[in-house]
C-alpha cells in the first residue's frame, strides 16, 4: 500500500468536503501540519469543523483557515493567542465548542480506541457540564463525554519510515498521537522519511496502522511568544517559549 506522497496536496486529494470534521495535532505552534493545513486553504473548502487544542495565530496553523473563513466549528480547549479567533466568535461567524485540555485529549484518544463515551469529574458543577448526562460513581458525580471520531486527521510529526511508523520529537508530541489513531483517514507529515526498518521499534510512537498517507515537508520553526530582560551588564538575555 502506499503511502508516501509528494506533496501536502497530492496527499488531501479526494480526502476534503465540505463541512467535514477534522482532527488537527499540535500545541500553539508546537508540532502543528503546516503543510497539511496550507494544503487545506488552498483547496478552498469550507464550513469545517475542527478539532485541536488551539486555532495557532492570526496567520500561521489554523488561524490560515481562519482568514478565509473556511472554518464553522472550533472545539478547543485554549484560544488565548489568536485575535481573529476573538472576533469571529464575537461576531457570530465561529462557533466553539470548548473543552477542557484533559477532556478534549481523552475524546481523541477514546475515538481512536473504539470507545463511544466516557465519564469524567472535569467540569462538573460548570457550562461545560450543561445538557450533558450526570451519573454517580462511588459518591461522586460525573458527566459523560462523547468521544471524537474525525473524517480526517492531520498530524506532524519528526521522522518516519515508508510504512507510516512515527516518532515525535519532545513536546510536538503533545496532541499529536491522539489526533491521528481518531480519524478515519490520517495524513501525517514529517521532517525527514527513513528507510523501512532503521527506527528501533521501542522508540515509534505511533505504529503505521494508524497512518493512511504520508509527506515530507519543510518547516517553519516559528516561536509564538518571545520575552526578554535585562541582564548585569545591561545587554538583553532572550527567552523563547516554543
Amino acid at each position: 500500500m502506499k503511502k508516501v506522497y509528494g506533496s501536502a496536496a497530492e496527499a488531501l486529494d479526494g480526502l476534503l468536503r465540505d463541512g467535514m470534521l477534522i482532527a488537527a495535532g499540535g500545541f500553539g505552534l508546537c508540532g502543528i501540519p503546516e503543510n497539511l493545513i496550507a494544503a487545506i486553504k488552498a483547496s478552498g473548502v469550507k464550513n469545517l469543523t475542527i478539532a485541536s487544542n488551539n486555532a495557532g495565530v492570526d496567520d500561521f496553523g489554523l488561524g490560515l483557515l481562519l482568514q478565509g473563513k473556511q472554518v464553522r466549528k472550533m472545539i478547543s480547549s485554549y484560544v488565548g493567542e489568536n485575535d481573529l479567533f476573538m472576533q469571529q466568535y464575537l461576531s457570530g461567524e465561529l462557533e466553539i465548542e470548548f473543552n477542557p485540555q484533559g477532556t478534549l485529549a481523552e475524546r481523541m484518544r477514546a475515538g481512536g480506541a473504539g470507545i463511544p463515551g466516557f465519564y469524567t469529574r472535569t467540569g462538573v458543577g460548570t457550562a461545560v457540564a450543561e445538557g450533558k448526562e450526570h451519573k454517580e460513581f462511588d459518591g461522586e458525580t460525573y458527566i459523560l463525554e462523547r468521544a471524537i471520531v474525525a473524517d480526517l486527521s492531520i498530524v506532524k510529526a519528526w521522522k518516519a519510515d515508508d510504512t507510516g511508523n512515527l516518532v515525535f520529537r519532545k513536546t510536538a508530541r503533545n496532541f499529536n498521537p491522539p489526533a491521528a489513531t481518531c480519524g478515519r483517514v490520517c495524513v501525517a507529515e514529517v521532517e525527514e522519511i527513513v528507510p523501512r526498518g532503521s527506527l528501533d521499534p521501542d522508540c515509534i510512537h505511533l505504529p503505521g496502522i494508524y497512518v493512511h498517507r504520508l509527506i515530507r515537508g519543510d518547516h517553519e520553526k516559528r516561536i509564538e511568544q518571545r520575552t526578554t530582560r535585562p541582564t548585569a551588564t545591561g545587554s538583553s538575555a532572550t527567552g523563547e517559549e516554543v
